[in-house]
């Protein structure tokens, strides 16, 4: 495939849920995790880890644990209020093509586990508001981790593939890494999907940044391009 510009890449990296059952090559899979470390690392620590699933019985295994987690979350997503930016029937292509996903994990050729090792004790969440270093360690840690995500995403979709990042497994994340062997001391972050999509890339359709975005105080709206 010829190289996609980075803008259009952005522009068009929509999630994707649905794939076709052919294998992504292996030295695909490596570009994609050379790009995945590319990504900024607080402190540059680097302390990401990616675990590759692409053997059936293991895509199985994560497929159930991740099915039994999304049943947890399938009444917030039924039943929450729909978002004023979005039609009903964008709504409506969400919930379906989440729910799908929920059954069929194990359907992507490749499963991409992104995790990353803790250092300390797990910080107790329960007060997090209400601790700015808690906070602050929490948002640090992820702030190492997602930005990896996302270029896991834009290099999907440069070389033709669909992906998106979820989460509902942690919701059962010991299940997780039980079936994959992963240490006590590292914590998941994302479980990612990731083949030749059987729908079509974007572009992607966002608020309008009039809507978002701020210039120089909250309020003030940033100039919408001319």
């Amino acid at each position: 495939m010829a190289d996609l510009g980075v803008f259009e890449a952005i522009q068009t990296a929509r999630a994707l849920r649905r794939f076709k059952p052919d294998p992504v090559p292996s030295e695909i899979i490596t570009r994609i995790l050379e790009a995945a470390i590319c990504a900024a690392s607080g402190g540059n620590i680097q302390d990401w880890y990616f675990v590759v699933v692409t053997d059936p019985e293991q895509r199985k295994r994560l497929g159930a644990v991740y099915a039994k987690a999304s049943l947890s979350v399938r009444p917030f997503y039924e039943n929450r209020p729909r978002p004023d930016h979005m039609t009903e029937a964008e709504e409506r292509h969400l919930k379906t093509s989440g729910f799908y996903l929920h059954e069929h994990m194990a359907d992507a050729p490749l499963l991409l586990l992104v995790c990353g090792r803790r250092r300390g004790p797990r910080p107790d969440l329960t007060n997090l508001g209400a601790n700015p270093l808690i906070k602050m360690a929490v948002a640090t840690a992820c702030a190492s981790i997602y930005p990896a995500v996302q270029n896991v995403v834009l290099a999907c979709r440069a070389l033709g593939l669909g992906t998106v990042l979820t989460t509902n497994h942690l919701l059962c994340e010991q299940e997780i890494k039980d079936a994959l062997g992963i240490p006590d001391d590292v914590d998941t972050y994302a479980l990612m999907p990731i083949g030749y999509p059987l729908g079509n890339f974007g572009p992607v359709r966002r608020k309008p940044l009039v809507e978002v975005a701020m210039h120089n105080r909250w309020g003030e709206t940033w100039p919408a391009r001319v």
